[in-house]
């Protein structure tokens, strides 16, 4: 059913919430079986972060629909935004329609005071004029580092109002005003930070490209001036370069991250995983994602992200070694105690628990901004994987024992497993009488006999092709090299 809606004038459009204001197609309840703690959840975010998943906790799941609505009215208040407000009320409306759960009306409540939303447009639009008559000036004077930080004052202010296009734009076109390789990559860091917060994830590739020939060049600018000061004998050098290690291990973090995000919106699951996973935690050193932590993203997400693409793309060697024995991912699964367990539970081949937990956790999962449209795939891959996992050793298996293993009913085991015997992923047959999955048997001599035959094929080819030259060799039907050229370039043999 449509739902009716209101055009409010919004100076300041906001296109960071799109995603979030549509209705999920899959509502997700929390209940004992499906546990979710709102406020324990919503403390580790900060900022525009916090309030975008609160909208999106609203759109997709009206058992905390209320208590989202209220926190997220209190995060909007702080913001520089009220166009988020309209957002936010949309999302309510679609899942109160769509939702089996009863829930109150708009007007019950809490709403951003009318007083402030103007207050806070006002000083908006004053800020904005201010701002822009200041690059203005600095653009009449030439002066590149100050038109440099008149767009990048710009930019900011812009995304601060949900304004992403103008910061955008005012974040490329401060690169042109850029004097050193550190503004190059604060410029493009800032504007990944932007992309990611807009889940705009097919530009990511370009400006991490960019960040890291620049954090090249900041790297190979400090280690000239470490070699300067060494050479003059001042004795700081060592101390420039310790100083200046955590500072690039949290940046190329950042653009690691920034990377993982991108091949995960392309459905590009494997190298997801493999970005994800060389995350430095920054455990005692200060590294990890620095201040993206809260602002963009959570230790736990992390963990999440990288172990649900590694379920689904990793093979069990592969798992082993760049999960379980991964010291610095270690770190981040630490903060989710349910990838422990499923991690746990993967390693000693209990598949049923693995997928009980992928299930239990599943509201958990389809709350996150980044990762929820990819559910359905992830799931259907890591089934896919447990199942083709489960049959490897075996030449047949009944039925009934691989649905007990994974707490099916014989019935759904034997439409999924000939399912995956159709598309190719499990080499076998099913006997629907017998209910047994066996595989497909392979002639050994037959084979062995195709290979002596194909070998010999080739073989013949080979020598009618020397015999050919022979001949051509007896009847001295050779061109030599012209004089000048090197004689041990060879002879051709005319071939007519």
């Amino acid at each position: 059913m449509d739902v009716d809606e209101q055009e409010v004038p919004q100076p300041q459009p906001s296109t960071t919430t799109q995603p979030s204001s549509r209705i999920s197609s899959s509502i997700v309840l929390v209940d004992d079986n499906h546990p979710f703690e709102l406020d324990s959840y919503i403390s580790n975010y900060t900022g525009r972060t916090a309030i975008d998943r609160l909208i999106h906790i609203v759109s997709v799941c009206p058992s905390v629909a209320v208590d989202a609505f209220k926190l997220a009215v209190q995060l909007i208040q702080k913001s520089r935004d009220p166009a988020l407000f309209q957002t936010l009320c949309h999302a309510y409306e679609q899942v109160s329609a769509y939702s089996d759960v009863r829930l109150p009306s708009i007007s019950e409540l809490p709403a951003i005071q009318s007083k402030w939303a103007d207050e806070t447009l006002k000083k908006n639009h004053s800020e904005k004029m201010k701002l822009e008559a200041e690059l203005k000036n600095y653009s009449n004077n030439m002066i590149k580092e100050s038109i440099r930080m008149g767009h990048r004052d710009l930019a900011e202010f812009c995304r601060s109002v949900g304004d992403y296009a103008s910061a955008l734009k005012h974040w490329t076109k401060s690169r042109e005003f850029c004097t050193t390789s550190q503004h190059v990559l604060d410029g493009c860091l800032s504007t990944i930070e932007l992309l990611i917060e807009q889940r705009n994830y097919s530009h990511l590739p370009t400006y991490v490209f960019k960040a890291e020939a620049a954090l090249e060049a900041v790297a190979s600018s400090a280690a000239n001036a470490a070699k300067a000061e060494s050479a003059s004998g001042t004795g700081s050098s060592r101390k420039t370069a310790s100083a200046m290690s955590p500072d690039r291990e949290i940046m190329q973090s950042k653009l690691d991250f920034a990377t993982a995000l991108s091949q995960l919106g392309q459905s590009n699951y494997e190298r997801a995983a493999y970005h994800f996973l060389r995350l430095s935690s920054g455990a005692g050193s200060g590294g990890g994602l620095g201040d993206w932590f809260g602002k963009l993203v959570s230790p736990g997400d992390i963990a999440i992200y990288g172990s649900v693409c590694a379920l689904a793309s990793l093979s069990r060697s592969g798992f082993k070694a760049q999960v379980l024995e991964n010291l610095s991912f270690g770190v981040y699964i630490e903060q989710e105690p349910h990838v422990r367990e499923m991690i746990e539970a993967y390693m000693a081949s209990n598949f049923k628990g693995v997928l009980e937990t992928l299930g239990k956790y599943n509201t958990r999962h389809t709350i996150d901004l980044h990762i929820y449209p990819h559910l359905t795939s992830l799931n259907a891959l890591t089934r896919n994987r447990l199942v083709s996992l489960y049959f490897a050793p075996f030449s047949s298996i009944k039925l009934d024992r691989m649905a007990q293993a994974f707490g099916w009913s014989v019935a759904e085991t034997e439409e999924y497993v000939v399912g995956l015997v159709r598309s190719g992923d499990i080499g076998g047959r099913v006997d629907s009488r017998a209910k047994v999955l066996q595989v497909k048997k392979m002639d050994h001599r037959a084979e062995l006999f195709a290979r002596a035959i194909k070998t010999g094929v080739e073989i013949a080819k080979t020598n009618k092709k020397l015999l050919y030259r022979i001949r051509l060799q007896q009847a001295d039907l050779v061109i030599k090299p012209p004089k000048g050229n090197n004689a041990g370039q060879g002879e051709y043999l005319l071939e007519a």
